[in-house]
């Protein structure tokens, strides 16, 4: 995974019923945009290091639509 400062990182979620995990990459530790990133998720405004699994991926700024029910 590749990301830049300013993406979104996106964790779809475990079940049906819960929406997809979302978070502002506000740093990006690795080499060429790998990781770990540093992302501050928009549920609970807290702050952490990630090194996201398979289930993640990345978003541009504005390309989210706010009611999309991914997960």
């Amino acid at each position: 995974m590749r990301a830049s400062v300013g993406e979104f990182l996106v964790i779809a979620s475990r079940h049906v019923d819960e929406p997809a995990r979302v978070g502002l990459i506000l740093e990006v530790h690795g080499q060429d945009g790998e990781p770990p990133y540093v992302v501050k998720w928009e549920d609970d405004e807290s702050t952490t290091i990630m090194f996201p699994g398979p289930d993640a991926h990345t978003e541009r700024r504005g390309s989210r639509d706010p009611d999309s029910s991914r997960g």
